[in-house]
């Protein structure tokens, strides 16, 4: 969890890029801003992701 950055408190996750054909299907789908990237995360970060994500928005206001 980053709190200092000018648009809010962010999360941030790190994941290994996707492959060329996975970010070229993201990129139909959702074109990615330019200081945006497609990452994968394997499934065993889910649990670790959601409490992240509930432990975020139960801080709420307070970050």
């Amino acid at each position: 969890m980053d709190t200092d950055t000018a648009q809010g408190p962010e999360l941030v996750l790190q994941g290994k890029f996707a492959d060329q054909a996975t970010r070229a299907t993201c990129c139909q789908d959702s074109p990615p801003a330019e200081d945006e990237g497609i990452i994968r995360i394997p499934l065993s970060m889910v649990a670790q992701i959601r409490e992240a994500c509930d432990a975020a928005e139960a801080a709420g206001p307070q970050l």
